[in-house]
């Protein structure tokens, strides 16, 4: 019956510190949100800082290799001039 005892509380332990980070997480992206918000009343678009965001996550390897994909794809659709080709 201790072990039993044990194991609740733990289980209790581990909910109530997960309740914990789930309402700061919810606090932490409201934070961010007024941070967009702000951002876009001084007139800045808020769609490419967090493209920016996104990317200052990423290695430079991981991002040379997505903007070389992202080029490619984008010469296949004829949205951007093909690689020069030197003949």
């Amino acid at each position: 019956m201790a072990d039993e005892s044990v194991a609740q509380d733990q289980l209790r332990a581990f909910i109530e510190r997960i309740e914990r980070m789930e309402e700061e997480k919810a606090a932490i992206a409201a934070d961010i949100k007024e941070i967009y918000a702000e951002a876009k009343g001084n007139g800045f678009d808020t769609k490419v800082i967090r493209e920016i965001v996104r990317i200052r996550k990423q290695d430079a390897s991981e991002r040379q290799e997505h903007e070389a994909i992202l080029e490619l794809y984008m010469s296949a659709l004829g949205m951007v001039a093909g690689p020069a080709n030197d003949d």
